[in-house]
């Protein structure tokens, strides 16, 4: 079985359309845009699906001029032209919602193009280094475009701090330039294929990133063995699937094996505690698998990087490693001995899941990245080859290990089953190198990556299959699972059968009294009633609204003769009035007729209110007559000791009469003598009338809201809050009321008297992203904000939630200071610090220099001490003292502190002061380098051999004999080496005044043996690769 990783999600996802139309505009190209020419580039690879023909490839070239200074949120390049077809790429140059470049290639045209269509293309978009183009920053991916996806790209493509620093070489001279590479393909249609007809199978809808998810879920789903062991999981009737893994993962399966379209994840999400944002979330299968099912067989995870095929991977995996010299094993009373350290079976599962690693972490890009190397891997698989080298001496020989690949296909809402061929060749992933479009011409073939590659394989041991390969029906299957999925299917095909015939119906809402009595004073103040909240009914188009009357009034027990039917106007304020009744006529008339008569908003509902007149028996009675002069209000009383809102009923009065003419009625209304004096309030538009007992002089400071205007400004700011601490985005700690009015001041101090702090000022709040669900990257400055009202809105969305931590120092002495955080290196020991530097903003790196000599160990009291700029491994500049720290940024590169050592204070006028960098050869490029470790700088005299040099490298970084001896040593430039021979002249080598001293330097060749760190240094808070996680 193969499983192919997912592309990046489209940019229209991603935004969750902030505005209507910010990602992907549905209108008409402006009036006499030409496509631009483009300049054909090499040919592009075939792609997974029935290709028909070559597909034509184009490069596209955008020059951004003046990038800083653009103020929209979006740009996009003029259009080109590629394969018939219009295009134009996309960008976010502040990031969509993310602190990264955002880039994607866009359908031009996607607004006026026929229904149904689609476009399949492989593509490239880089962002071009102008200074050195091996730093050009070029990702690829492949995409079928349609309506529903006429974008895609790279959210998260480079980090901005990296496009904005002019140093980096992207943006020069303000000018930033993106080029685009696009071969478009022809392709089977992929909607109308029928995965159930053709397969069998059916398939997953796809979350946003959740094709590694689908992928792991119906590799287990197809090894029917692990099927029927989730079956027979305990689960009850009672049971949610929300909150239920095991519910939820039968549920699954059980519409994987009898549904006839793909079936949807999010039950199953939902039972792991997953909002939108980690569906959004691209993960690694591996992890998903280990945290999922965590009891299962332990699982293989074998290198791709380096290996031709399965089985050099499992030679790498038993590779026996020397443990001697500076390495030596300490075995308990004999210490340090020499050793050998190696992995063999004990024995191997009846189902092998092999995962390959795929992903590795690249330091440059700071980011996981993808390993499309070529990897095979056999139909059958031999673990029992070379006399069974990979068992131990213990293992049980008598079982025999012979292993055959489970195939099929897994393509989100797409099931296909693999040919031998398709399965193994199409899966191995490499590059593939397309026919030149002009064979005469003397141009470099055109390779393009295959992004479909397998990374996890699914093995079953051949005297196993029957027993894994068993038969799963509904005998396996706990009846209450049945029954309630039974239900859901039905319940699925009666909503489906109403979608269907909705045109021949018309959902009325029917509002009367009880509906207003039960609503206003709990979830409505300012209007009358939710008609989402009232009776509703489904009625055939063609019935006539006196046959309706007829099913009201076995509804709700009212005869026809005592309902009078008002429709509801909606007013500039976006609340909604009965507005008038109907009359006789049109009462005649069918429910669709009256529908469209009355509904000039086109609307599918129609509204109702229901006037009924009640008797003290609360039978109803004849209905009153109503007079063109007639106004229908509506009244609502307020209490300020209970803080009360209440509907307490309606009346006519006279559109020429006097407030005091109803007086002595609304009294009777609320139950009020008659010589209660009461203050009536207008609300809105009139219709609605406030009112409340007059307040006494000596009650007016006795009530938080003594009168009705008061109160009403109360609820229109009420507003609850889910705080949660910064350190636990995903929990809320508390919930406080509030006002949306609140000052600044106002809400810290509420939020300090919850949490039992005594200054406010050490209260710092940072805003909700309602996109990604996370807190967004700057906290809010002290007193930055008016109103709690600005600290909810992002965009266009209002937010309840807000982040806050409680600091050592007041938050305005906080923000008059400049943090950095600095890493010590002691001259004299292998020991490195970190330390948090807070001086005022105006300091200078010779202050922080001074505070840095108060906190750590010198060599001696007169040590003078530098700092450096440091950035993947490479010394980018000295800090001169006087420099002031105001604009130093340490979050994407690492500030290094250390004691400058005695021979640079000395430099002789023919001496050199060196970059020295360790690097090993990329495994992949061998042209190319990869720096590692400390950088550091050496001193070099005029005349000195690299046997000299090396003499003093050695004893610098205490290197054994044996090890160093292996070491290789070269001249860089521009990330080219040239090796060095011992009696070689190293000075002789290095230019003076060339430009970026760090692009030529010494270079130390040797294996990266360090630990691997969890890598978590230079990272902005809110990382996008984070490991799986489920909640419940």
């Amino acid at each position: 079985m193969t499983t192919s990783p997912p592309p990046p999600p489209p940019a229209e996802q991603q935004q969750q359309q902030e505005e209507e139309e910010v990602l992907v505009p549905r209108q008409e190209l402006p009036n006499g845009t030409q496509p631009m020419e483009v300049v054909p580039s090499e040919p592009a690879a075939t792609v997974e699906n029935q290709q028909i023909e070559d597909p034509p490839i184009s490069r596209f070239t955008w020059t951004i001029e003046n990038l800083s200074r653009v103020s929209t949120k979006k740009l996009y390049s003029e259009i080109f032209v590629v394969g018939g077809y219009k295009w134009r790429i996309l960008i976010f140059p502040r990031g969509n919602n993310v602190e990264f470049l955002s880039m994607y290639l866009d359908v031009a045209d996607s607004a006026v193009l026929p229904y149904g269509w689609t476009r399949y293309a492989q593509f490239s978009l880089s962002v071009v280094n102008q200074m050195h183009n091996k730093f050009t920053i070029r990702k690829e991916t492949q995409h079928q475009f349609s309506a529903r996806e006429s974008d895609w790209g790279f959210t998260s493509f480079m980090p901005l701090g990296e496009l904005y620093n002019p140093s980096r070489g992207y943006l020069v001279n303000d000018t930033c330039i993106v080029e685009a590479e696009v071969a478009v393909c022809k392709v089977v249609d992929y909607w109308s294929y029928d995965s159930k007809k053709e397969t069998g199978y059916v398939g997953l809808k796809n979350q946003g990133a959740t094709c590694y998810m689908n992928s792991l879920l119906q590799t287990l789903y197809h090894i029917p063995y692990f099927r029927k062991a989730v079956y027979h999981m305990p689960t009850t009737e009672n049971d949610m699937p929300s909150g239920s893994i095991p519910l939820a993962l039968q549920s699954l399966f059980y519409k994987l094996q009898y549904n006839d379209s793909s079936v949807s994840t999010k039950e199953l999400t939902k039972s792991f505690g997953w909002d939108m944002h980690d569906s959004f979330m691209q993960h690694d299968v591996q992890e998903l698998n280990r945290v999922l099912s965590e009891k299962l067989e332990d699982k293989m995870k074998l290198d791709v990087k380096g290996c031709q095929d399965v089985y050099a991977s499992f030679d790498k995996y038993v590779e026996v490693e020397r443990l001697e010299g500076d390495n030596k094993y300490h075995a308990e009373q004999y210490g340090l001995q020499d050793a050998k350290k190696g992995v063999l079976f004990i024995d191997f599962p009846p189902v092998l899941q092999l995962q390959l690693k795929r992903f590795e972490y690249d330091f440059m890009r700071d980011t996981m990245v993808k390993i499309n190397d070529r990897y095979e891997f056999p139909i059958q698989l031999d673990l029992d080859r070379d006399d069974g080298k990979y068992l131990s001496p213990d293992a049980d020989r008598n079982v025999r290990n012979l292993y055959t690949l489970h195939r099929f296909k897994f393509d989100d809402e797409r099931v296909t089953k693999e040919d031998a061929k398709r399965a193994l060749e199409e899966q191995y992933g490499g590059e593939e190198e397309l026919p030149q479009t002009n064979p005469g011409l003397n141009n470099t073939p055109f390779k393009f990556t295959k992004y479909s590659n397998a990374y996890m394989l699914v093995y079953i041991r051949e005297s196993d299959k029957d027993k894994i390969i068993c038969n799963v029906d509904e005998k396996d299957i706990a009846e209450h699972l049945r029954i309630r999925l039974e239900k859901d299917r039905e319940e699925k095909e009666r909503r489906k059968k109403e979608k269907a015939e909705a045109h021949l119906y018309t959902i009325i809402k029917v509002a009367r009294d009880d509906d207003l009595t039960t609503q206003i004073g709990k979830d409505i103040y300012f209007d009358l009633v939710d008609h989402d909240k009232v009776p509703s009914f489904r009625i055939q188009k063609q019935m006539p609204f006196t046959q309706f009357k007829e099913e009201v009034a076995k509804e709700f027990g009212i005869p026809t003769q005592f309902q009078r039917f008002w429709l509801w106007a909606k007013r500039q304020n976006h609340t909604y009035r009965p507005n008038r009744p109907l009359t006789p006529q049109e009462e005649t008339h069918t429910v669709g007729q009256l529908k469209e008569a009355a509904n000039k908003a086109h609307n599918a509902e129609l509204k109702l209110f229901l006037e009924v007149e009640l008797g003290l028996d609360l039978k109803p009675l004849p209905l009153p007559d109503k007079t063109r002069e007639d106004i229908l209000l509506f009244f609502k009383l307020y209490d300020p000791e209970k803080e009360q809102l209440r509907y307490v009923g309606r009346l006519f009065v006279k559109a020429s009469g006097k407030p005091q003419d109803i007086l002595p009625k609304l009294r009777k209304m609320a139950g009020f003598s008659q010589d209660e004096e009461i203050e009536l309030y207008e609300l809105e538009d009139g219709d609605i009338v406030c009112f409340q007992k007059s307040p006494k002089p000596d009650t007016a400071d006795q009530y938080r809201y003594p009168d009705v205007p008061s109160f009403l400004v109360y609820i229109r700011n009420r507003q609850v809050v889910h705080f949660r601490s910064l350190e636990k985005p995903k929990e809320d700690d508390f919930c406080l009321e509030m006002s949306k009015a609140f000052t600044y001041d106002e809400v810290v101090e509420k939020v300090a008297q919850k949490l039992g702090v005594d200054d406010p000022t050490k209260i710092r709040l940072t805003s909700h992203n309602c996109y990604s669900q996370q807190p967004k990257p700057q906290p809010i400055k002290y007193r930055g904000v008016e109103r709690l009202l600005d600290m909810l809105i992002h965009y266009n969305q209002t937010s309840d939630i807000l982040y806050y931590e409680v600091l050592d120092i007041p938050l305005p002495e906080l923000q008059a200071l400049k943090t950095l955080k600095v890493t010590y290196h002691h001259s004299t020991k292998d020991e490195v610090s970190v330390h948090s530097i807070r001086l005022p903003k105006n300091s200078t790196v010779g202050d922080v220099l001074n505070d840095i000599k108060s906190k750590v160990e010198l060599s001696h009291p007169n040590a003078e001490l530098r700092l450096l700029e440091v950035f993947y491994h490479k010394i980018y500049k000295i800090f001169a003292p006087n420099e002031k720290i105001e604009n130093i940024n340490d979050q994407y590169w690492t500030l290094r502190a250390e004691e400058v050592p005695e021979e640079e204070k000395n430099l002789g006028p023919f001496d050199r002061l060196i970059h020295v960098y360790h690097f090993t050869k990329d495994t992949q490029n061998q042209t190319q380098v990869q720096n590692f470790g400390e950088p550091f700088f050496m001193v070099i005299r005029e005349d000195e051999t690299l046997s000299s040099i090396k003499e003093r490298i050695q004893k610098k970084l205490k290197v054994p004999d044996e090890d160093f001896s292996k070491w290789k040593f070269a001249y860089i430039s521009l990330g080219r080496p040239d090796y060095f021979e011992d009696s070689d002249t190293v000075a002789s080598r290095f230019q003076r005044n060339m430009y970026g001293a760090w692009e030529q330097y010494l270079g130390l060749e040797h294996p990266d043996t360090a630990p691997r760190k969890t890598h978590n240094a230079n990272q902005n808070r809110h990382s996008f690769e984070r490991p799986v996680k489920i909640y419940n």
